[in-house]
This record gives structure tokens, sequence and C-alpha cells, in this order.
């Protein structure tokens, strides 16, 4: 069996932005240093009245298909993965083929076609997925379609109001890929957890701090886990770690975490050791609480050392440049971050052909998988593709009075009708509603 994995990436960013230290934080009365050093946050994609999860998907799929010279009859499996979906029983998927049929004259009918929800891991469950039914041999040559799309809103004056996006995140999954080839081996953490979640609503009720923790619980879990399967890892054996990055804040937190645990028993602990002693471990301590103080002393005085700094500028940061102008994309952020890594790299003239990125994915509710991906030759074309730059400095600045009312169009408890604030060109957009209730929509040239 040949390789498998990501072929070809393309993403769809909304088509407006809301600029944080400058529009939010004033109508907030804050710092604007909270959003942009706290959070790590300078703007949020917000999606156009026109624009929802389905157009975004849309137009990232149709943007990846005409570029690599696709047809209807090479996809034979099309994933979608939001937590943003408007209908219990018709799949997103389903709208998105829709969408592609009305540009090529041709359908879908032969594709299997469905819709993950584990919350922001669902868009990696959707690829392991695809990577499963090609390596089963079930995809009678053809690729897989796995698009990431989400309006990732909150309710006003929400706490995570100022981590808000829109976009999506399409990806080709094929055998012999272009871009990256996909591990065997996993790692997991996963656990009955209550620390975001949306019961019958739109917007998520969230338990902020506790949120925080059980990501990083199930991150540490699922790092053990891979390594479980499949050996060690050496800090110098990872170019990149994208993670599921809901702010980049809290990806400072997670690359200390794996820091740590990547330099227990190597010769980096031991090098570290002369300035800021050696890794706590448990049987040294009689007490819980004794053992977890002494490992918060030992990360405070790690992320101050140089060596530290110096891997997470190379290794982590990379991977949160788009991100900190879009904001959190729920199912696609993580996929967001292994673009990010890859046009850094691209940016830089950096050769990463054979090199390893480990991605770091995680649902609330909660789940995290760790996976290894190996760069391959020629991976420079797939992300010298990539438009997002263009895409970033096209959007409509809003005004707050504008934000507000765009918020309203998405809001689904609020009757409004907001006209568009650009225009659509050469893309999908909601064209009003079906007999049944149903969305339509069409391309616009």
């Amino acid at each position: 069996m040949n390789t498998v994995g990501i072929d070809a990436v393309e993403i769809w960013t909304g088509n407006l932005r809301l600029d944080l230290p400058d529009t939010f934080a004033p109508q907030k009365g804050e710092d604007p240093e909270k959003y942009t050093k706290g959070l790590g946050l300078n703007a949020s994609s917000f999606p156009d009245s026109y624009e929802d999860i389905v157009t975004m998907a849309a137009n990232a799929a149709y943007r990846l298909m005409d570029r690599k010279g696709l047809e209807p009859e090479d996809i034979g499996r099309i994933d979608v993965a939001t937590e943003s979906a408007f209908d219990n029983s018709k799949p997103v998927s389903t709208y998105v083929a829709g969408c592609l049929e009305q540009v090529y004259g041709q359908d879908f009918h032969h594709a299997n076609k469905g819709e993950r929800k584990f919350a922001c891991i669902a868009g990696t469950q959707s690829l392991d997925d695809a990577y499963n039914w090609i390596k089963a041999g079930r995809n009678r040559g053809r690729g897989a379609l796995v698009i990431a799309t989400d309006t990732a809103l909150y309710a006003r004056g929400d706490a995570g109001e100022a981590t808000q996006g829109a976009g999506a995140v399409a990806m080709y999954i094929t055998e012999d890929p272009s871009l990256v080839e996909l591990s065997t081996e996993q790692g997991y953490g996963s656990a009955d957890e209550t620390d975001f979640l949306k019961p019958n609503q739109q917007f998520p009720s969230v338990d902020g701090k506790r949120s925080v923790q059980v990501y990083l619980a199930r991150m540490r879990e699922a790092l053990t886990d891979y390594e479980s399967v499949a050996g060690d890892i050496h800090p110098d054996d990872i170019a990149y770690v994208p993670f599921h990055t809901p702010f980049p804040g809290m990806v400072r937190k997670a690359g200390l975490l794996a820091y740590r645990h990547v330099t227990r028993d190597t010769e980096i602990e031991e090098e570290l050791a002369a300035e800021i002693g050696r890794q706590p471990r448990r049987e040294a301590f009689d007490d819980e609480d004794a053992y977890r103080e002494a490992v918060r002393e030992y990360m405070d005085a790690l992320k101050e050392t140089d060596r530290y700094r110096e891997w997470y500028a190379e290794t982590i940061d990379p991977t949160l440049t788009i991100s900190r102008e879009v904001g959190n994309w729920y199912t696609g952020s993580v996929h967001v971050a292994r673009a990010s890594a890859l046009k850094h790299a691209l940016e830089d003239g950096r050769d990463l052909a054979g090199e390893s990125l480990y991605v770091g994915s995680y649902g609330s509710g909660a789940q995290a998988e760790i996976h290894e991906e190996t760069v391959v030759e020629g991976w420079e074309a797939e992300i010298e593709a990539l438009n997002v730059d263009a895409q970033l400095a096209d959007r409509h600045d809003l005004t707050w009075e504008e934000y507000e009312r765009i918020h309203d169009a998405h809001n689904h408890d609020v009757d409004s009708d907001v006209e568009p604030l650009t225009t659509p060109e050469d893309e999908f957009a909601f064209d009003g509603w079906g007999p049944m209730g149903e969305r339509q929509y069409r391309f616009v040239e």
C-alpha cells in the first residue's frame, strides 16, 4: 500500500474583520494588550450576511478542486466537520456537494457524504476516516474531500467573544500525497467532560478555566499514549507542532507542557539541570499537592530559559501567525496551524521534505489526538498556491456598529435582515430559503 496523506489544502476566511485592539477593546473598556498579548490575537475573521458554514466550505473546496484540476468523478468521499450545523438531519456535506454541482455541471451521486461532530477535533477525525477508507482499499482510486468549517461565535458580552472567528479549511486526501504523509500511529486522551458545550443552543456554555485544564490534561494523555506505540519523541526530531488553537495564549501553555514531557530523561534535561534543576519525579514526593507545586515551580523556571524560548520560537510560534489574524475556527483551527507552519517554512526558504510535524488536535467534551505527519518532496508548490494573505488583506474592517448588526444577522434567535457589507464575487453565497425552510445557495460570478 502506498503512503496516504494530505495532497492539497485550501483556506477560505470570512470576508469581514473585527480589529480587537482598536475596535473591540475600546468598547469593552479594556487594555488592548489583554487581547494582543494575553490572548495573542490581533483580529477576528467574521462572515458577511451572505456567508455561512456552507458557503465557506464550498468556496474552499471549489478553489482546491479548480486549482488541482479535479472533477467530481475524482472525489469518492465528502466529509464535513463542524460544530455550527443548522440541521439535525441533513448533513452540511450534501449542501456543499449541491453547490459544487452548480459549477461543474456534474453530480456527486457516487460520493459517500457525511458530517462529523466532536467539537474542534472533528476535522482531524474526518481526516482519520478518509485515511482509513483509503488504507482499507475501499476508495476505488478516488480521493476524499475533508472540510472543516465553522462560525465560532459567542453570545454578546460572553468572555469568549474576543476569540470568535469564521472560516473553512478544505483538504484532499489521497495516496502518494503532495503535502504530508500521515502516520499509522496515533495517541488519544479522552474523558467525559463538560468544559464547553452547546445543549440545544447556538452559542456555547464555557467554563473557561476548567476548559484550559481539560485541554492540557487530555493533551498530556494523548502524548503519553502516542509514545506508547510510536516510541519517545525527541525535541530535535520535531520541525513544528501545530496545536488546536482556540487562541494563541492557550497554545503557549500546551507548548510548555509538551517541551517538559519530551525533554524528560534526555540530555536536554541534564543540561538544564544546572540552571533550574531536574524535573520533579512523583516517586520523590509523599504528598500529591507537594509534587504538583514542585512541577509548577519547575514549569515557571523552564519557560524563562533561553533553551525553551528558542525552541518555542522555532517550533510553535510559526504555527500561530494566521490564527492571530482570524481567531478560533473550531474544527479548522489545528489545520490552520499546520498551514501557518508550512507557510512560514516556505517564506524562510526552509527545506522541510522528510521532516516531522507532530499535530495536537483537541475537542471539548473531551478528546485529544497526537499523530505525526511527514512533509513530502514538492510540498512547496502546494503551500505557494495558498492565497490566504490576499484574503486577509481584502477583508472589510468592521466598525462597532457594523459588528453589532452582523452578529445579529448570524444569531439564530434574532429576526434580522442585514444588508451585506461586501459584494460576493466568484464565490458561493446564501440565496434565501426554500419551501421546507432549507437554505439555498448560488454561485456569484
